[in-house]
């Protein structure tokens, strides 16, 4: 499914094909999905570690991350939905 927004086409496939458990598809072996795991949760940790530094080097930042999580957490965070409009037509059009 492509997504067509203002006569802009963008993304290719949204969401899942749901044909994973189809019949007569191929099946994942437990070997792959370790290695798969094993390379996923090194790369979040690599991730995570560089999110501690940069917090460390910007105080400012991390205080104003901490306060969006909380208004987010309680239901009182509201973007600007001009700004996220503006910013999803750009993606779309570079995209495209």
């Amino acid at each position: 499914m492509t997504v067509e927004f203002f006569g802009v086409r963008g993304f290719g496939q949204i969401g899942g094909t749901g044909k994973a458990n189809s019949p007569g598809g191929t099946e994942k072996t437990g070997a792959t999905d370790a290695k798969a795991g094993v390379s996923f949760n090194h790369t979040l940790q690599e991730t995570k570690g560089m999110q501690a530094v940069n917090q460390a080097q910007d105080p400012e930042r991390a205080a104003r991350v901490e306060q969006l999580k909380a208004q987010v957490n309680s239901g009182s965070y509201e973007p600007d939905l001009n700004k996220v409009a503006s910013s999803l037509l750009k993606f779309l059009v570079e995209e495209g």
